[in-house]
């Protein structure tokens, strides 16, 4: 039995939300499962939320408020602990939209990394994102798409950072070196290239923006020539809300919080 969830935008997420097409887009192409909620909703069940600075205080005004999943877009980083806390005693499930680390495509990526691990060689990523854009959010959203697919990062390190970008370095769990790019630039569309290289091939995998008309590609590299991954035409934001919609009806809980605490953690040591 199809169940259908009303959604309301809080109103630190509504600019962003219009702009991104994070919340209204994804909405409107999973019309079975979730609607706009409307003066006449007596209480939405689903609230999104902008990841903005006090985030986190939001998601729990919702989980107080009634709701029944949550869906934060392009979290930065905060503590999660008091609201891993409020989710798991109201039973609420909440879901994190990340820029890039939330495309269907990491799936795969991540088992095609992850096979070829104990052999890598070395691993490159270049982040890009608009002029203006701030390089520590960039960085974040960068790392969290990196360590979606390899896993834990050792050593990491930020070797130069500015108004147009960063260097960083680290070690994947083999000791192979880890090279990250950050770029603020217009002169490339926005989004992010990982490589991975091993003595005879490797992964490359590229990711759009969520809203780029194109999707991620994942190609891997060996003896046997270049194949690539199948293509999966879903963007970030469709993937999250329809993440949230399977949790809802099977009753369970995503590692989203858990995951991102990790990454807070990360760069909190960077900085």
């Amino acid at each position: 039995m199809s169940t259908q969830y009303t959604v309301t935008v809080t109103a630190m997420a509504t600019a962003d939300a219009e702009e991104s097409g994070a919340v209204a887009l994804a909405v409107a192409s999973l019309p079975a499962s979730f609607e706009p909620a409307s003066e006449a909703t007596p209480a939405p069940q689903i609230s999104a939320i902008e990841g903005a600075p006090g985030w986190t205080n939001e998601a729990i005004k919702a989980i107080d408020g009634g709701a029944l999943g949550i869906v934060v877009v392009n979290p930065v980083p905060e503590n999660t602990a008091a609201l891993l806390d409020a989710a798991e005693t109201a039973g609420v499930v909440v879901v994190l939209d990340q820029r890039w680390a939330s495309n269907p495509a990491l799936v795969p990526a991540e088992d095609a990394v992850r096979s070829l691990a104990g052999r890598a060689a070395m691993l490159d990523s270049v982040a890009t994102a608009a002029v203006g854009s701030d390089p520590e959010r960039l960085l974040t959203e960068h790392l969290a798409a990196v360590v979606r697919v390899t896993g834990q990062l050792n050593a990491l390190r930020v070797l130069r950072r500015g108004a147009h970008g960063y260097t960083m370095s680290g070690r994947l769990a083999n000791g192979a070196p880890v090279s990250f790019q950050g770029l603020l630039s217009n002169a490339r569309p926005a989004g992010v290239e990982i490589r991975l290289y091993t003595d005879d091939g490797g992964v490359s995998v590229a990711v759009p923006e969520p809203l780029a008309a194109w999707p991620a590609e994942v190609r891997a590299t060996g003896p046997q020539g270049e194949i690539l991954l199948p293509t999966l035409y879903e963007s970030a934001h469709r993937a999250t809300w329809r993440r949230l919609k399977e949790h809802l009806h099977a009753g369970t809980f995503p590692s989203d919080l858990a995951g991102f605490a990790r990454l807070t953690e990360s760069i909190a040591h960077l900085f």
